[in-house]
């Protein structure tokens, strides 16, 4: 019987990760759309992607204190439903400014992104802690044997509707009206609180906190040093973080300008880079299970500055949408190996505080990357050209994870499941 037909409580989680990864899906692509009908300024779109990213880098430490001190389910649930109240900001914003586009140098842009950010900030908090919590809350709902299978099966979903479904449908949404790809997203919200709150979660030892706050933290920090396998693979999730958000971020302006799609056409793209995702994450487990963790992990680092050097010379949005199959295959076997690997060596005691410090390194590292993408490509294009420096992140890129493939080659020891 499979693990979705067995587990009611993994469905349940399941069916809820599915719904709000449809919302973040329809996010991922009207929030930088958004601010592109705002501005055209390289520096202000990145500011944007940044805003939400940076919640990653200030408070993933304290996060993970919060996860081991309190009820993982009720965290998820108010998160959840504090990200619904917020989206709906977000449609209140959009309503209140000029009809959009906007044009060059509109005195309203300003206000508007910096509006925009603080949204973006304010929701990547609540996803902080939301999937903090989510991600130490699975060994809970399914046996540690399972782990690889549930995480490909989760990590499947999260590309299938986040980025498979979601995008397409929010270039849809804004083609009807600016405003409708967040009333959804809200509501996608809403459905996941609603499913989270129906799980039973299985009793976790209490163990009586006798520590105060920064003092838990140390205890997660100590556990992480003594642990250089976990604390590598963190850096190199930090490096390659970096400059896959410095593609992203950038993506929004090159799909437009290099490859004149709009809004649907742009969403399609995205969802080729999801086929990816969802191929790695299926495929993942069962090539872990032949080929060990240890060669699927050299074999992504050995595949990623592909697409890099495919999406820095071409301007064909079908090459530039296998390009994005590659990466995420790659970056999806990574994720299903050294996810589980974490989840199966880190007693869950400390599981909260060390998978948040794991993210300050693997995930503080993104808004950082949108930043200077942002000002990679706006110090350049004056010398050398607005195409060539928008391709300028995708040269940086590939150089980085062929640096990486080397240094996994030399360096990295993974134990096999």
């Amino acid at each position: 019987m499979s693990l979705f037909a067995a587990n009611r409580n993994f469905r349940l989680l399941f069916s809820a990760t599915a719904v709000s990864n449809l919302g973040d899906g329809i996010s991922a692509l009207a929030f930088p759309w958004l601010a592109s009908l705002i501005t055209r300024d390289p520096l202000l779109i990145a500011a944007v992607a940044a805003a939400t990213r940076l919640p990653w880098l200030l408070f993933s430490l304290p996060a993970g204190v919060i996860t081991d001190r309190m009820d993982r389910q009720r965290l998820m649930v108010a998160a959840d439903i504090l990200r619904m109240i917020l989206t709906l900001g977000v449609v209140g914003l959009i309503l209140s400014a000029p009809p959009m586009p906007l044009p060059e140098a509109a005195s309203g842009a300003l206000p508007l992104i910096i509006g925009l950010c603080a949204a973006g900030f304010l929701l990547g908090s609540a996803e902080v802690v939301r999937d903090n919590a989510a991600q130490t809350a699975l060994p809970s709902v399914v046996d540690k044997r399972d782990l690889e299978r549930a995480n490909g099966q989760l990590w499947s979903v999260e590309q299938i509707m986040g980025q498979f479904i979601g995008p397409p449908l929010a270039g849809l949404l804004i083609a009807l009206a600016v405003p409708a790809p967040f009333l959804v997203d809200a509501a996608t919200f809403g459905v996941a609180a609603f499913l989270i709150w129906q799980i039973t979660l299985l009793p976790r030892v209490h163990i009586q906190q006798t520590t105060g706050f920064w003092r838990q933290m140390k205890e997660g920090i100590d556990w992480m040093r003594g642990q250089p396998l976990i604390l590598r693979l963190a850096l190199m999730l930090g490096v390659l973080n970096f400059v896959t958000m410095m593609s992203a971020t950038m993506l929004v302006l090159l799909s437009q300008e290099a490859m004149e799609l709009e809004a649907a056409g742009h969403g399609f793209l995205l969802t080729a880079g999801a086929a990816g995702g969802v191929c790695g994450g299926l495929i993942a487990p069962k090539l872990v299970a032949r080929f060990g963790a240890q060669a699927c992990v050299l074999g992504a680092l050995l595949v990623l500055p592909v697409p890099f050097v495919i999406l820095a010379i071409t301007s064909n949005p079908w090459i530039a949408g296998s390009a994005l199959f590659l990466e995420m295959a790659g970056g999806m076997t990574w994720n299903v190996v050294t996810v589980s690997l974490r989840q199966r060596l880190i007693p869950d005691a400390v599981l909260g505080r060390v998978n948040s410090i794991y993210r300050f390194f693997g995930w503080g590292t993104i808004p950082l990357g949108a930043m200077f993408a942002g000002f990679l490509v706006a110090s350049l294009e004056g010398s050398i050209g607005r195409e060539v420096a928008l391709r300028a992140p995708y040269v940086f890129g590939a150089v980085v994870c062929a640096g990486l493939a080397v240094y996994g080659t030399l360096r990295l020891k993974l134990p096999d499941a």
